[in-house]
C-alpha cells in the first residue's frame, strides 16, 4: 500500500452530532425493554457498556459531558430484561485514567461474569498494577480518539499502539480502539505488527450519510477504511457491533443493515454484540430493535447468534464458557 510522503492527519468525525436518536431519547433514562422475539444465547456477553457515578467518583477535569449515575445496580437491573449475566465494563472518557469507579464495579461483578477495558498511560504504568488489575478481571486497554477529537498522523498512531502492545502483549491483553473508520487504512500496517488482539468499537466508526434516504443505497465499501476494516478482521482483530444509534441517521436502523449483513458475512468469528448501556447522551434507548436487527443479521441462524452473542466474546476477553 502506497502512502503520500507528508503526514496525514486523521480528524475523528460524527462526534457531538445530533442525531434523530438523540432528539427522541435525550430526556428519558432506564426505559424499560420490549420483549424480544426469541432469548439470547444462554452465557450471552455484553461487550461494551458503562457504570458511571459523578457523585462518588469525581470526573475527569477535562471531562466533556457530565451524566447522571449509571451503577453497577442499574446495570443489573437492565440485564435481567434480557437474562444477560456477563458484560464488559469500558473506561469512558469522562473518568480519564482514573479506573475506580469501574474497578470497584468489577470487583462486584468477578471474574466469573466480568471483563474491564481500562484506560491508562502506558509510559507510566507499573508492572504490579496491570497484573493485579488482571487477577479482578481486567483484560485490555482503550484507546479513544473519537470522545476527545484527537487527531493523530499515521506515525503518531503507530508510536501510541506500539507503547500500548508493549505493555499489553505479557499478559495477552487487549488493545480496543474507538477511532474513526478511516483509521483502518493505516492500521492495515499497523496491526500485523504489534503482536497482539485489537478490538475496534461501534462498527469501526463509519459517517453515515445524512440525511438517509430509503431509495438511497448503502455502500459499506463505498467507505473509506471499510474495506480495510474487513481485511483487518481476517486474523486477530475483531469489531463491536453497538452502539447504532450514535451512526444511523434512521430511526429503524436501516442504514446499517449493509454495514451489519457484511461484517457478519466475511468475519463471523470476529463480531461481537454490545449495547453500549447506559446510551450516555442518549437516554432511554430501547435494545430490542438492535437486538432484533442483529438476528436478522445473522439470519436467524442458531450458529452465528451464538457466535455473535457468546462464543467471540468468550475468545476475545478470556472468558470461560458458562
Amino acid at each position: 500500500m502506497s502512502l503520500a510522503k507528508s503526514p496525514k492527519v486523521f480528524r475523528p468525525t460524527g462526534f457531538g452530532s445530533t442525531s434523530i436518536f438523540s432528539r427522541c431519547y435525550s430526556q428519558q433514562q432506564h426505559k424499560v425493554p420490549a420483549r424480544l422475539s426469541q432469548p439470547l444465547p444462554k452465557g450471552t456477553w455484553d461487550s461494551h457498556m458503562h457504570v458511571v457515578d459523578p457523585v462518588r467518583y469525581k470526573l475527569a477535569a477535562d471531562a466533556k459531558y457530565k451524566p447522571h449515575a449509571h451503577t453497577l445496580e442499574d446495570a443489573k437491573t437492565f440485564y435481567s430484561q434480557f437474562g444477560i449475566h456477563n458484560m464488559v465494563l469500558v473506561q469512558p472518557s469522562i473518568y480519564g485514567n482514573d479506573n475506580s469507579c469501574m474497578l470497584d464495579a468489577l470487583k462486584e461483578l468477578t471474574p466469573r461474569h466480568g471483563r474491564a477495558i481500562v484506560g491508562l498511560d502506558p509510559h507510566t504504568i507499573d508492572e504490579a498494577t496491570l497484573r493485579h488489575w488482571h487477577k479482578l478481571g481486567v483484560r485490555g486497554a482503550r484507546v479513544n480518539l473519537v470522545s476527545v477529537g484527537r487527531e493523530v498522523t499515521e506515525s503518531e498512531l503507530r508510536s501510541e499502539l506500539h507503547a500500548y502492545a508493549r505493555i499489553l502483549k505479557p499478559l495477552d491483553w487487549v488493545l480496543q480502539l474507538y477511532i474513526p473508520l478511516k483509521l483502518a487504512t493505516p492500521l492495515e500496517n499497523i496491526v500485523p505488527d504489534l503482536g497482539l488482539k485489537v478490538c475496534i468499537d461501534h462498527f469501526g466508526w463509519p459517517t453515515m450519510p445524512d440525511p438517509y434516504h430509503p431509495t438511497q443505497a448503502i455502500l459499506p465499501y463505498k467507505m473509506p477504511g471499510f474495506e480495510s476494516l474487513v481485511t483487518l478482521l481476517q486474523k486477530r482483530t475483531w469489531v463491536k457491533l453497538s452502539a447504532p444509534y450514535r451512526l444511523s441517521k434512521d430511526p429503524d436502523m436501516r442504514d446499517m443493515d449493509p454495514i451489519g449483513q457484511e461484517l457478519i458475512k466475511e468475519a463471523k468469528d470476529r463480531v461481537v454484540y454490545a449495547t453500549d448501556w447506559p446510551h450516555t447522551r442518549f437516554d432511554g434507548v430501547d435494545s430490542v430493535p438492535f437486538i432484533e436487527r442483529c438476528f436478522e443479521w445473522c439470519g436467524n441462524d442458531p450458529e452465528l447468534v451464538e457466535k455473535l452473542f457468546r462464543d467471540n466474546a468468550e475468545e476475545l476477553w478470556d472468558a470461560s464458557p458458562a
